[in-house]
């Protein structure tokens, strides 16, 4: 078993030589994930699994993607999505141009996910999909737009669920046990590194999606997170949160007005 002073040496090295911050993660999850990487990748000891991340940058790439929450799927809690297509697009749709953040966007999915509920609205046109993530291993993934054919029943499925009426196959293009989504969807999604932790705004958004990533990190750094999304909203924005993390008990909470049980904020101040 891992200790916890162990676990400080090893971010304090990720953070030294590598600027990754994970000092505010939650402790018993990153516990629980380097511990699984020391029994997959078989080191015998800590000072093993430390020595192979300060010297092996290629190494480092696969850590941090380990470490890293990488589970998502298209159309996740469909009526999240049915809530977005009915409630929050509609809205959104008067505004001459639609900013939307997914930050913490892991392998892509949900982007797709709304870059086709925007093109069903007939918005996509107008909009721009900033999607960003820690790691730039998953942002080449979400970049190509190639997800295992495997997975498309039950994210059509979940794109039924969601009030979608096409024929889902028609996003994309099978091939080899793979599908290609269709580069139009792709056209309007910028991808690009951006770290919660240490990065600052970038931009004026009309709806932020971070969904099931505050949930590992400690108080203090939701509190930082949330302060940043709020400086990224504009008035009347939306910010959608997953279903086990919340605004209340933060400070900007006054400024929001929860809409859903779904996790779906309105900025009001």
């Amino acid at each position: 078993m891992i200790e916890e002073e162990e676990i400080a040496i090893l971010l304090n090295d990720l953070y030294e030589i590598y600027g990754y911050d994970f000092n505010n993660y939650s402790k018993a999850s990153l516990r629980r994930r380097i511990q699984r990487i020391c029994t997959i990748d078989k080191f015998p000891s800590f000072a093993e699994l430390r020595y192979r991340v300060k010297s092996d940058p290629a190494y480092l790439k696969r850590f941090v993607e380990e470490i890293t929450v990488n589970v998502t799927e298209m159309f996740r809690d469909p009526t999240f999505y049915h809530f977005l297509r009915t409630d929050v697009l509609p809205t959104l749709g008067a505004k001459p141009f639609i900013r939307i953040w997914h930050a913490g966007c892991s392998t892509g999915e949900e982007v797709y996910s709304m870059a086709i509920l925007l093109q069903e609205a007939n918005l996509l046109h107008k909009s721009l999909l900033y999607a960003t993530d820690l790691n730039p291993t998953v942002l080449e993934k979400a970049r190509a737009g190639i997800f295992p054919m495997s997975h498309m029943k039950l994210y059509s499925e979940n794109y039924i669920g969601s009030g979608g009426k096409n024929d889902f196959s028609s996003y994309y293009i099978a091939n080899y046990g793979q599908v290609k989504f269709k580069e139009s969807l792709g056209e309007k999604m910028i991808f690009s590194t951006h770290n919660l932790v240490s990065d600052r705004s970038f931009n004026e958004f009309d709806l932020i999606l971070c969904r099931n990533v505050l949930i590992y990190f400690d108080k203090d750094l939701q509190e930082k997170v949330l302060k940043l999304f709020d400086e990224s909203l504009g008035t009347l924005g939306y910010l959608a949160l997953g279903s086990k993390e919340t605004l209340k008990f933060s400070s900007i909470q006054t400024h929001y007005k929860q809409l859903t049980r779904d996790k779906v904020w309105r900025k009001i101040s």
